[in-house]
C-alpha cells in the first residue's frame, strides 16, 4: 500500500481557519460543562460499566484505553474527585505510565443501551492507598492501585456517534466469526501463527483460561 500524503493547501492549522469552517457553538452547549459532579452525572457513573481513559506521554504521544468492570466501578469519592481500580492486564502499563508523566486525562463513560455519553476532564494520581484499595476488592483480590482523578471538566455528550453507528443494534451486530481470534491475530502480526489449527486451538483456550482466572 503506497503511502497517503495529505496536501498542505487543505491543511487546517490553526484556530481560526478550523472554526469558519463551522457554525457558531450552541450557548447550551456551552454552559452545560460543569467543574464538580452534579447528580445526573453522579446517576451516570453509577451505572456505567465501562469508560476509556485518554492520557499523554512526556512526548506528547497519546493513548486510549478501555477499563470496565460491574456497573458503578469507579467511586466517587467526593464531588470532584473519582477512583478507578486497576484491574490485571497486559502489564504493558502504557495509561499508568503516561500518568506519572502527564497527569492530565480524559474519561469517557458508556452504558450499554444508552446513546449518550458522559465525559470528565481532569487530572490523575496513582494511588496504593490500602483503605482505598480495600474498598475496591472484588473476589477477595484487591487491585495493585488506584487512579484517582481530580475532576476539572464534566459535561454529557449527545448521542449522534451511537446514532450513527448503531452500536447498540442487534441488528447491527457483526459476526465475531468473520475475523480471527485474539490470539491469531497477534501471532500473524508477530511471530506467526501455527499452520496447525488443533495447536491455534489449543493457544485460543489458553487464552480463555487466563480471562477466566485472572479477570481480578
Amino acid at each position: 500500500m503506497s503511502r497517503f500524503e495529505l496536501n498542505p493547501e487543505f491543511v487546517v492549522a490553526d484556530d481560526i481557519a478550523l472554526r469558519q469552517l463551522y457554525e457558531a457553538t450552541h450557548a447550551l452547549a456551552l454552559q452545560k460543562e460543569r467543574s464538580t459532579l452534579s447528580g445526573n452525572a453522579l446517576a451516570f457513573i453509577r451505572r456505567s460499566p465501562f469508560l476509556c481513559i485518554g492520557t499523554q506521554g512526556p512526548e506528547g504521544r497519546a493513548d486510549v484505553s478501555p477499563r470496565g468492570d460491574a456497573p458503578g466501578f469507579v467511586s466517587v469519592l467526593d464531588d470532584r474527585t473519582l477512583a478507578i481500580p486497576d484491574r490485571p492486564g497486559n502489564n504493558r502499563l502504557d495509561t499508568l505510565a503516561n500518568i506519572v508523566a502527564n497527569p492530565s486525562v480524559g474519561l469517557l463513560f458508556l452504558i450499554p443501551g444508552y446513546d449518550e455519553t458522559l465525559r470528565v476532564n481532569g487530572r490523575a494520581t496513582l494511588t496504593t492507598q490500602p483503605d482505598l484499595l480495600d474498598s475496591m476488592t472484588v473476589n477477595e483480590r484487591q487491585p495493585r492501585l488506584a487512579i484517582v482523578v481530580a475532576v476539572e471538566e464534566v459535561f454529557l455528550h449527545c448521542a449522534k456517534a451511537f446514532r450513527r453507528s448503531h452500536l447498540w443494534d442487534p441488528a447491527h451486530r457483526q459476526d465475531r466469526g468473520e475475523m480471527p481470534s485474539l490470539m491469531q491475530m497477534i501471532l500473524d502480526d508477530t511471530t506467526g501463527a501455527p499452520a496447525d489449527p488443533a495447536e491455534m486451538r489449543k493457544m485460543d483456550e489458553s487464552l480463555e483460561a487466563d480471562y477466566r482466572q485472572t479477570l481480578y
